[in-house]
């Protein structure tokens, strides 16, 4: 078994890092966040220069990245992830998700129950339902 590098962060944000010399598939992404113990409620593409105003997850919430890169603002500063890295976010911690690059990034979504619950603390833009309506802002 591959062991991953983890990186704690203030607000107990945690990163690991893609722990394999090998590029990161969507199946061994998705089986490393349930080998934490999450269940995936989406995979994601963002486009570039997404933007995700200011909001929470009302339980722990996981992003798998498949590919890309994006920065996850905490009030205790970014936090960037890219392809292959799992970031856990405790529950009520308030972030907003930018990349800041021409490159759509993908992910998994989850949580332990594998049920989304968010508290916008923002406008809403970036959210799951602008995605849907082709709504995602400049």
């Amino acid at each position: 078994m591959t062991t991953t590098t983890q990186q704690r962060l203030p607000g107990g944000v945690t990163v690991h890092k893609w722990p394999r010399q090998e590029d990161p598939s969507a199946g061994a992404v998705a089986a490393e966040m349930e080998r934490f113990g999450f269940r995936s409620y989406d995979l994601q593409t963002v486009p570039p220069w997404f933007h995700r105003s200011r909001h929470a997850h009302d339980e722990e919430e996981i992003r798998g990245a498949v590919s890309g890169v994006t920065t996850f603002h905490f009030d205790e500063g970014p936090v960037t992830i890219e392809a292959g890295d799992i970031l856990v976010i405790p529950r009520g911690v308030a972030h907003e998700v930018i990349s800041h690059n021409g490159r759509p990034f993908t992910a998994f979504k989850g949580s332990r129950s594998g049920v989304r619950s968010v508290t916008e603390h923002g406008d809403g833009r970036g959210s799951v339902e602008d995605l849907a309506r082709g709504q995602v802002g400049e």
